[in-house]
């Protein structure tokens, strides 16, 4: 599904990620954590393609479609929910969506969507659970999940936590950066990578 080879990486002059390998097979968990800073959303940023290594490989399988939350979300402000999640899948398609399954995602994370609020008066909360909604919205197989518990309640962890297993079991393959230990530790991952 995905092999991380040998890769490295500087900012601004800076070693950022170095010497990094790492393979993710189908429906694998794997967890990077480190402090803030360390290099988690860099390592993140490089296997979504935003940023190319310095050295090294990253390999995709095929068929790898990557969805991805990383760092804070961005949506049109002045959009609802639905019109926000409309929006971003027709970038990449011209078929319609299952409205069926972004309506029970967006109930799994309490959410409702066919409210009528812009997301510019969402919370931060909310924004990040309509993040990840977008990150898997398209069936997605290899998913990328910069800090998702950031700014989520008790009860939407323990649906987050749910889902993540769910999507495992599908075949999914999830990457999650995170420094949350304490949510983390909820989580059966496969692989654990410390920066």
């Amino acid at each position: 599904m995905l092999e991380v080879i040998n890769v490295s990486k500087k900012l601004g002059g800076k070693s950022i990620i170095c010497d990094l390998s790492l393979r993710v097979e189908k429906g694998d968990i794997t967890l990077i954590k480190g402090s803030n800073g360390s290099g988690k959303t860099t390592i993140l940023r490089l296997i979504a393609g935003l940023l190319e290594p310095d050295d090294g490989l990253i390999i995709y399988g095929e068929g790898t479609e990557i969805g991805a939350l990383i760092e804070n979300p961005s949506f049109v402000p002045n959009f609802t929910a639905r019109e926000n999640l409309d929006f971003l899948f027709k970038l990449k398609s011209e078929s319609l969506y299952d409205i069926e399954k972004l309506e029970s995602l967006c109930s799994l994370f309490y959410l409702d969507f066919y409210d009528s609020s812009l997301v510019k008066k969402y919370s931060l909360g909310m924004r990040q659970k309509l993040g990840i909604i977008q990150a898997i919205m398209e069936d997605q197989n290899l998913i990328l999940l910069d800090e998702p518990t950031r700014g989520l309640d008790d009860v939407s962890v323990d649906s987050f936590i749910k889902l993540i297993s769910e999507l495992s079991v599908e075949g999914k393959s999830i990457i999650i950066a995170s420094h949350d230990k304490e949510n983390m530790s909820k989580i059966e991952f496969d692989h654990v990578i410390e920066i």
